[in-house]
């Protein structure tokens, strides 16, 4: 398995076929694996050089249980040190719910290696996290409970399932107060695709943070809640497939 460090902190990716660049990073409690699963990089394969990115207290990657450890910078730091890996200077980014997030903070942070931004299920307003406040990990039904109420909708039995199978407390960890970023918004000047499902209790602030992109569109997905829409692959991917292609046709993807 290939690994990168980021101060002391191994980081676990993947690179699968060839193109211009495009990281992929899953959301909360999700891995490379469980992308995989759903069909994403086997979608994309055949244009881009997928790049999939473990975070922290995810999949393959350390599980650190001190929230400390965790932090946007912190994420962002650990994809620039796989950009650099591989000799990759810009590429685009594609992420959803925390991975979406995580893309407002290459936005803040480190946007001159971005070619472009696909976020979806994500916006940049203050989080306090506060389903999570008393939840360290160690009850699994609280834990559960917790995310629920977080992200607004019931999660399926065969996802919890899945769910369980993460370090609890690693994620935990990771679920801290987000302070606001949406002064990024007007200093965004790379084309952006937002999108979200109308069910999910996010999509009026995704919705409203795209006006304040000078470059971006946004898709609505009728009746889709925040996890279906990530599940719902055969629906998002040409979407992305467009955006990109129209970036490649208008001459926008220069690294």
């Amino acid at each position: 398995m290939p690994y990168v460090e980021n101060a002391g902190v191994r980081i676990h990716y993947q690179v699968e076929g060839k193109g211009a660049p495009l990281v992929l990073q899953h959301g909360f409690g999700s891995s490379i694996e469980a992308v995989r699963t759903l069909g994403y990089p086997g979608y994309l394969e055949d244009s881009y050089q997928v790049i999939l990115i473990d975070a922290r207290g995810h999949g393959s990657s350390d599980k650190l249980h001190t929230p400390d450890a965790y932090g946007l910078e912190k994420s962002v730091g650990d994809i620039l040190a796989v950009l650099d890996e591989l000799d990759i200077k810009k590429a685009h980014f594609f992420g959803y719910s925390m991975g979406g997030v995580i893309g407002f903070a290459m936005a803040k942070y480190a946007a001159d290696r971005l070619l472009s931004l696909i976020l979806g299920g994500a916006h940049p307003y203050a989080d306090d996290f506060e389903s999570f406040h008393k939840i360290d990990g160690k009850d699994r039904e609280a834990f559960v409970g917790a995310l629920e109420t977080l992200i607004g909708e019931r999660i399926a039995p065969e996802l919890v399932s899945l769910f369980l199978e993460n370090d609890l407390e690693a994620l935990a960890a990771t679920a801290r107060p987000r302070p606001s970023m949406e002064t990024v918004l007007s200093n965004m000047k790379m084309p952006c695709l937002l999108f979200a499902g109308t069910d999910d209790s996010r999509h009026q602030l995704v919705k409203a943070c795209a006006k304040h992109i000078s470059d971006c569109r946004f898709v609505s997905f009728p009746g889709l809640g925040h996890i279906d829409c990530y599940l719902r692959v055969d629906l998002v991917i040409p979407h992305i497939r467009k955006f990109i292609e129209g970036l490649e046709i208008k001459g926008k993807t220069d690294q």
